[in-house]
């Protein structure tokens, strides 16, 4: 019973934790669809999110992507998105942060990778 009792403590004083880890995707602008494609400038493959750096109308955006688990289970792989590979990115401009993106879907080598 103590030990069935001190894990549902754990387990609820984890709860706001992770509530706070996780956030909402307010803070994009969904009435603004944005498709940028171009070579990639750089990746940062890890949780909670993978981003990729593209370069659209000269300027570098950070384009955030699925969690990795997400991304794998698509069918992306880590190898696949490396510097100098041409995806299409598919996704809603941040309302908070210049130049950066959420991603619904990406397009590598003409297939599609659905992100949501």
């Amino acid at each position: 019973m103590k030990k069935s009792l001190a894990t549902a403590a754990i387990l609820l004083g984890l709860t706001p934790a992770l509530a706070f880890a996780h956030h909402g995707w307010g803070s994009y602008d969904v009435a603004r669809k944005l498709t940028i494609e171009s070579p990639i400038e750089s990746v940062v493959w890890q949780n909670p999110h993978v981003h990729v750096m593209l370069k659209f109308e000269g300027t570098n955006w950070e384009v955030t992507l699925a969690p990795i688990s997400r991304m794998t289970r698509r069918g992306v792989e880590e190898a696949m998105l490396k510097p100098g590979v041409t995806i299409a990115a598919e996704g809603y401009p941040s309302t908070r942060a210049e130049h950066e993106m959420r991603a619904e879907r990406i397009t590598i080598d003409g297939k599609v990778y659905e992100m949501r």
